[in-house]
Parts: C-alpha cells; structure tokens; sequence
C-alpha cells in the first residue's frame, strides 16, 4: 500500500506521511482507527529495512544505482569467525559472584608494631581548664568595681 502510494504520488523529492496517508484514505476507502499509528510503525520499519529511504521528511524509494547509506559513527569491526570445534560455554552472568556459605573464614591478620612507641595520626585534643576565658577570679573583681 505504502509503495504503491510513492508510486502513484510520484514527487521528485519524495512524499511526506501525511500525504501518503491522504492518498491511501482516498483509495481504499474506510480505515481503521489507528491508521495514523500503523502507518508510522510500517514507515519506520521499511525505513530500517532500507525499502524506503527518509531525507528531508520525506519518504521516497532508494535510487537502485545510489551507495548504501552508512550510519553515523565509527563502523564496528568485522568479527572473525570461531573455529567449528571450538566450544565457548555458558556466559558469565554480571557483577560480582557471590561468597561461598560453605568455605572456610579467613584468618584474621596480626597487626604488626612499626617500632616507635608513639601511636599513628593526629592526637586528640585536650580537655580545656573549666577556668573561663583566660582570666582569674581577681580581675574579674577589679573590672565590676571600677567606674570612670
């Protein structure tokens, strides 16, 4: 249907979806109520299937003397095949394997001294005088008694 509707269209430049869409309302008649969503769905897919080529919102029949479009982005390597006695296996599953319930727990290690008898880090702080500020009850006296 599609095809038949670019054909019979017939534009240089291609035919956009909505025009396509008008042409196959007007030929077949009554549609179904999601045509809109199927037309898209069967675009994308002949679009990905290289029957169609898109450029410039428009949907047109791939030229048969035009090079095949290439993606964008690097092009990946070719893989080489294996050889057919070769047997891979089942594939390892992801993230870390779990611990084994039945092995046995690891010794746990001895901590051995450095030599110096001074502890590693920074030392902790000292505890402050419970004195105040700095200052002696004396002088606080002295301050409450004298006026200017």
């Amino acid at each position: 249907m599609i095809l038949k509707a670019i054909e019979a269209l017939n534009d240089n430049n291609g035919s956009n979806k909505s025009s396509i869409s008008k042409h196959i309302e007007s030929t077949y008649g009554d549609l179904p109520a999601g045509h809109s969503a199927l037309l898209t769905h069967h675009l994308n897919k002949m679009k990905d299937s290289g029957e169609l080529v898109f450029w410039k919102n428009n949907y047109m029949k791939p030229d048969p003397n035009a090079p095949p479009r290439r993606g964008r982005g690097r092009p990946p390597k070719p893989k080489e095949p294996l050889p057919p006695g070769l047997d891979l296996g089942p594939a390892r599953p992801r993230g870390r394997p779990p611990k084994d319930p039945n092995a046995p727990p690891k010794p746990s290690k001895v901590k051995i001294s450095t030599g110096s008898g001074k502890p590693r880090g920074r030392p902790r702080k000292m505890a402050r005088p419970s004195g105040g500020l700095g200052g002696t009850a004396m002088a606080k006296e002295r301050h409450q008694d004298w006026k200017p």
